[in-house]
């Protein structure tokens, strides 16, 4: 029988697009609030450059930005922390912010269905893991209807793609802030003698 050994905590990442930096903005102050101070901050990436998938209900041009957190999280919060930040989405698409004013301006976030996407997930050393609500064949189930997948793998010192992984995924940009995140937790972990 093997021995149940529990995994070492991991590093929260909370991918957000959208159509302008108000949104953006908003996201990155309520995750800020609830996750604590943001660790990394990735470049502005283009998303429509790989999909136009989200362009009916967010707009045509879409923004995106990874935030990495400086507090480590265990792999068991990733389904209440989908829970969490879908619930910010709509609070942002009916206009309160979660409060009882309108929070966006006038920019094409605040004409949009869905103003903001924020899609959690954590990187381990060998695996980056996303949250989602869509069971498909390669997901697994974890709680309060959200599902994990595997979106890349990283092996000989390189992140790999799966036959799912998104394309905007596979791209030179995302993987080399996904590379800074893994580096990161190796170097706390030799730190912390784990």
């Amino acid at each position: 029988m093997g021995e149940i050994r529990f995994p070492e905590p991991v590093q929260l990442i909370i991918a957000a697009f959208a159509a302008d930096e108000e949104a953006l903005a908003w996201g990155k102050g309520r995750a800020a609030e609830t996750f604590g101070p943001i660790w990394r901050e990735s470049p502005t990436f283009c998303f429509n450059e790989f999909t136009d998938y989200y362009a009916d209900e967010m707009g045509p041009v879409l923004l995106k930005r990874f935030w990495a957190f400086e507090q480590l999280i265990g792999m068991d919060r990733l389904a209440e922390i989908k829970v969490m930040t879908n619930s910010w989405e709509d609070d942002l698409a009916r206009g309160t912010g979660g409060g009882t004013s309108p929070v966006l301006s006038g920019g094409p976030a605040r004409a949009a269905r869905r103003p903001l996407n924020l899609d959690p997930g954590y990187i381990d050393l060998g695996k980056l893991i996303l949250a989602s609500t869509k069971d498909h064949l390669h997901r697994i189930y974890l709680r309060d209807g959200i599902f994990a997948e595997t979106t890349l793998y990283y092996s000989q010192k390189a992140w790999q793609k799966l036959p799912w992984t998104y394309p905007d995924y596979q791209s030179a940009g995302y993987q080399a802030f996904f590379t800074e995140c893994r580096d990161r937790l190796r170097r706390l972990r030799r730190e912390s003698g784990r």
